[in-house]
């Protein structure tokens, strides 16, 4: 069945879903997205997604052409519309169409997008044995160039340490920021484990402020386990008792391997598998 796409304001079909070739979201990667969760038809932390994309679209001066509660309502619809139970939205929106030039104030509506689909996740096997990874050699975008609190559609810095990780035939590589600190993974928030105690770059590492992040930190608050946000080198990583990734699609992923150093005993940790435990549950409306 062909998907039902919801684009400046109402539903189409897929083969309708168009955007010009003026679009700046195209031709400059001038915009912002989310990409949120559904898990048993309801829509996963969908006020701290929207939180997080006006927020984005703020600092880049891009105004979002619809109001939150307008915005609720079609991601629910655009979700019902395709039927989906478990699956994944990606919410975009795009300066929109203007000239050939950089200047984006030519651009005068902004357009929103709205897809509900299946997610590609990780093979259930990564979560049982745990994935490698490497560190890349990109470098975080310097905090003053791009803030890594802002989501947006400018993707080419995590996607040049993608390709390094599948040129090594690993999924996952992390990314260090201008002073050599532990930023991120190309498409994860990061956490070591060591002594018993929780550990995750601050934002201001270069991090995104990932909303599956923030659900670990209480997760692991609740678990009553000491839960610190501290730099973190390359050697932490190398020498911690136990290393996970958090993201939207990864949810709770365990690192057995880095850089060709094993992670512990090389199986996923105890306190990776609890989080990833209560995480499941939290995702699934089971506590």
């Amino acid at each position: 069945m062909a998907l039902k796409i919801w684009l400046d304001g109402k539903l189409v079909d897929e083969a309708d879903a168009k955007v010009s070739v003026f679009d700046h979201g195209l031709l400059y990667g001038d915009g912002v997205f989310e990409g949120i969760r559904v898990y048993k038809g309801r829509v996963f932390e969908l006020d701290a997604h929207l939180k997080r994309l006006y927020q984005s679209a703020k600092v880049i001066r891009l105004d979002v052409p619809m109001s939150r509660d307008d915005l609720v309502g079609a991601v629910e619809k655009t979700v019902e519309a395709n039927g989906i139970v478990d699956g994944y939205i990606r919410l975009v929106v795009t300066r929109g169409v203007g000239t050939l030039g950089l200047n984006p104030f030519v651009c005068k509506n902004g357009r929103l997008i709205i897809i509900a689909d299946a997610i590609q996740l990780y093979p259930e096997e990564l979560y049982e044995k745990g994935m490698k990874i490497i560190s890349a050699t990109t470098v975080r975008n310097h905090p003053l160039a791009i803030p890594p609190q802002v989501k947006s559609l400018n993707y080419l810095n995590n996607t040049l340490a993608k390709i390094e990780a599948l040129d090594n035939d690993v999924p996952e590589a992390i990314m260090y920021n201008h002073e050599g600190y532990v930023a991120e993974a190309t498409g994860d928030n990061v956490f070591i484990v060591r002594d018993g105690a929780v550990y995750t770059p601050p934002v201001e590492a270069g991090a995104l402020e990932g909303i599956t992040r923030g659900v670990v930190i209480k997760l692991a608050g609740q678990e009553n386990l000491e839960m610190v946000e501290k730099n973190l080198t390359r050697c932490d990583l190398y020498i911690c008792d136990e290393l996970f990734l958090t993201g939207t699609a990864a949810e709770v992923i365990g690192i057995v391997e880095i850089d060709a150093r094993v992670i512990g005993d090389g199986r996923p940790g105890p306190i990776t598998r609890l989080l990833r435990k209560k995480f499941f549950e939290y995702a699934h409306g089971e506590k």
